[in-house]
């Protein structure tokens, strides 16, 4: 079951869901808009290997924005914390992103439960498209679980800022590529 916003409103008065910091005027019927951080992360090799940590470089966003080129993954994250340990968030593209060609989650839409964090974006754009620091990209629903529920306690814990991908720690070490 979905909450409306007037559930999500109350749940975070209650500090059953996490949204740091919360504008109001963000809130939706059923989501609520989350905002883009200032920081992304580009891989240095066009390659990517799920074997290796993959090295990266920081890229501040300026005030007048940034363009992202096709063909290329960027890492960004929300600006604000998300996050609960009572309700699944799901997070997606605002359809205003999606219709100027950019997808803010390649894969990763669901957020575990007890995750609370800035979220890590995978921001691919299909043509070039500017984006600014601050801009409302993305929308978070909450979910209602069914059964126990168990926190999650990996490996993007806590995050901060954009994270690249920890794959690599799913081998062994005597596997990883050099």
């Amino acid at each position: 079951m979905i909450l409306t916003g007037n559930e999500i409103l109350k749940n975070i008065q209650e500090k059953k869901i996490i949204i740091d910091p919360f504008n109001e005027n963000q809130l939706n019927p059923n989501s609520y808009n989350f905002t883009l951080g200032n920081k992304l992360m580009v891989y240095n090799n066009y390659v990517l290997d799920a074997k290796k940590d993959n090295d990266v470089r920081e890229i501040t966003i300026p005030e007048s924005g940034i363009t992202l080129a096709s063909g290329t993954v960027y890492l960004g994250s929300t600006r604000e914390v998300i996050g609960s340990d009572y309700f699944v968030p799901i997070i997606r593209g605002r359809s205003s992103i999606g219709r100027l060609g950019l997808f803010i989650n390649i894969t990763a839409d669901l957020i575990d439960l007890g995750s609370i964090s800035q979220l890590t974006l995978q921001l691919n754009a299909v043509q070039p498209v500017t984006i600014y620091p601050g801009m409302q990209i993305g929308q978070v629903t909450f979910w209602t679980p069914c059964g126990k529920i168990k926190k999650y306690e990996g490996r993007y814990s806590g995050s901060k800022g954009p994270v690249p991908s920890k794959m690599y720690l799913d081998f062994p070490q005597d596997e990883k590529s050099n």
